[in-house]
């Protein structure tokens, strides 16, 4: 039998005219559409929820060198502190210059400690928004999952007619809608 392809591209589209006309095509088709736009938004959810994991766990590690920093400095002045003070206790005329810069590097300390105090406060609050986009970023990897298996059900069922496949698609596509809803409302 010789190759034809004009008569194979009109039997392609007959097929696919009587496929537009099978009710089961037709909704297997219409499940393949909503799981594929439900992967897509679960997908895009994922990346923006682990870009803003990255992200304040970037910053979490930016304010523990501000607060190590601080308290390096506060440190310092204690020191200074400590010398100033053993050398006032030392015989001789400088005794309360000494005295005096000691009181001056004993009230640097004081906002010293409130600011490293304060950018470890931020570095925990940004530690746990971190954990927590990650933890969407895991869930919503899951839903897509769901989704994608579904489609993967969805397509063998229209090449083996088979509707339990169908259903189980719809069931997976279910628990995918389920995991994506609860990332954001539980």
């Amino acid at each position: 039998m010789a190759h034809n392809p004009a008569l194979e591209a009109h039997e392609q589209a007959e097929q696919a005219a009587h496929g537009a006309h099978d009710p089961f095509v037709a909704r297997v088709s219409v499940t393949v559409a909503v799981l594929a736009v439900l992967a897509a938004v679960a997908g895009s959810l994922e990346s923006v929820e682990g870009g803003r994991a990255l992200g304040a766990s970037s910053e979490a590690v930016l304010a523990q060198d501000k607060a190590t920093d601080a308290w390096n400095e506060y440190q310092a002045e204690s020191l200074k502190k400590h010398l100033y003070g053993i050398a006032a206790d030392m015989p001789g005329n400088k005794s309360d210059g000494y005295r005096r810069t000691q009181r001056e590097e004993a009230a640097k300390q004081g906002p010293l400690r409130i600011t490293a105090t304060k950018e470890e406060a931020n570095r925990d609050k940004l530690r746990a928004e971190s954990a927590m986009h990650e933890e969407r970023h895991h869930w919503l990897t899951g839903a897509a999952t769901l989704f994608e298996i579904g489609i993967a059900m969805s397509t063998v069922a229209i090449i083996s007619r088979k509707h339990w496949l169908l259903f189980g698609a719809i069931i997976f596509g279910t628990f995918g809608s389920i995991l994506l809803a609860g990332t954001y409302f539980a």
